[in-house]
């Protein structure tokens, strides 16, 4: 443990990553290729040693949200192939082509001016056509097969232009993740889709890759698998949303720790922290501070409704999270001293200070909490319980 300083940290448990991409794997039929999604710095893991670990495992296949995400996987796999699931400056097309790097294409705009780049530089850059069957994002809008229909021959204008070949096809879906209530919409959108590819065909346009299924939709919906799947939030071992859980058996890989830097004890009815939301009482409160805040990624907005695990023992969180520090309230814990060793998110889940549990008491999803952990946060990654790496950005 002396390769970064011991302050706050993330543990990454590559056991758990490698359980999660098998047990995905095992769901897929035969010959469908996971395009393992690593935006957002690997969703707060770290996009290097993620994408190492997956790699040795058989990932030919990631997905980032943009070229500086891409080169950071090109850095950490020479031979893999990236897909850019947004935007790209057209003028970079001999940087995607040269990388192998895949770009999503969204609209005939983009795609002219990507082929102009492409044939200027001399080079061919592979394309996702994107469609847009109800997210409203990015894409070609197909949301009615009748009234949207003018999207399939600008599709096919797209997939002929030179300059860049036609990989792949894909489109997201809005509402897997609901369960029931999203079921009927998201069979639309899957029936629109193949309907879209379905007139390509027709047109001489194929595609070696067709994929939809996002994480929610690769867990219940084994029929749209097609030719790859993306799972992202399920890669580090949390469900995309309560209906996910216990259908497949995920693994979190993330656990956040940190120290105590000061232990001392506050007399009756003192203000703890700013805006005093916490005051002592009647009575004498031993009190831990420990150095994580919210630019760590520990959300102000857990004060008062959250705590760290010191041992065996459940220390709550009182007084406003602060940006750097934030305090405990230990009375009663025995032993607690500087330099103690405290657990701030667990990798438990149902535990109170699991990922999950600290959205919900934060009003939002697991996604954004991981993906907020500050770059000041090293990342230390063990198999077996032993360090194998660390990943500190701050050097």
């Amino acid at each position: 443990m002396n390769s970064y300083f011991r302050r706050t940290w993330i543990e990454v448990n590559l056991d758990a990553l490698r359980h999660n991409y098998e047990t995905i794997k095992a769901l897929l039929n035969p010959g469908c290729e996971i395009i393992a999604v690593v935006k957002a710095d690997a969703y707060g893991h770290g996009v290097e040693n993620v994408v190492k670990e997956y790699t040795s495992i058989g990932c030919t296949y990631f997905a980032v949200s943009n070229l500086e995400e891409a080169m950071q996987v090109r850095s950490a796999n020479e031979e893999c192939s990236v897909l850019i699931l947004g935007y790209t400056p057209p003028e970079y097309a001999s940087t995607l082509a040269l990388n192998n790097i895949s770009q999503s294409v969204f609209d005939m705009s983009y795609a002219k001016r990507l082929s102009e780049c492409s044939v200027k530089a001399g080079v061919q850059v592979n394309i996702h056509v994107k469609v847009d069957t109800g997210m409203s994002r990015l894409g070609f809008v197909y949301h009615d097969s009748v009234s949207d229909a003018s999207s399939v021959g600008q599709a096919v204008e797209v997939c002929r232009l030179p300059g860049l070949y036609p990989e792949g096809i894909f489109t997201h879906f809005v509402s897997a993740d609901e369960g029931e209530n999203g079921e009927v919409f998201t069979r639309l959108q899957y029936d629109l889709f193949r309907t879209f590819i379905e007139q390509l065909e027709f047109e001489g346009i194929t595609f070696s890759l067709r994929h939809c299924c996002n994480s929610a939709a690769t867990v219940l919906y084994p029929e749209m698998h097609l030719d790859a799947v993306r799972p992202g939030v399920i890669l580090y071992g949390l469900s995309p949303s309560p209906c996910i859980r216990g259908k497949i058996d995920l693994k979190p890989a993330m656990k956040m720790k940190s120290v105590v830097s000061m232990v001392k004890e506050i007399s009756e009815d003192s203000p703890v922290s700013y805006g005093r939301r916490y005051y002592t009482g009647d009575k004498t409160v031993k009190i831990a501070t420990i150095p994580v805040g919210y630019a760590d990624g520990f959300p102000r907005a857990l004060t008062n409704n959250t705590g760290v695990k010191i041992g065996d023992s459940f220390a709550p969180q009182i007084g406003a999270i602060c940006m750097d520090q934030c305090m405990l309230d230990v009375t009663g814990i025995e032993n607690v001293k500087e330099d103690m060793t405290v657990t701030v998110f667990d990798d438990k889940p149902g535990s109170p200070i699991s990922v999950d549990a600290i959205a919900e008491k934060t009003g939002t999803i697991n996604y954004e909490i991981i993906c907020g952990i500050n770059k000041r946060v090293p990342r230390v990654y063990k198999r077996e319980g032993d360090v194998e790496a660390v990943a500190d950005y701050m050097k």
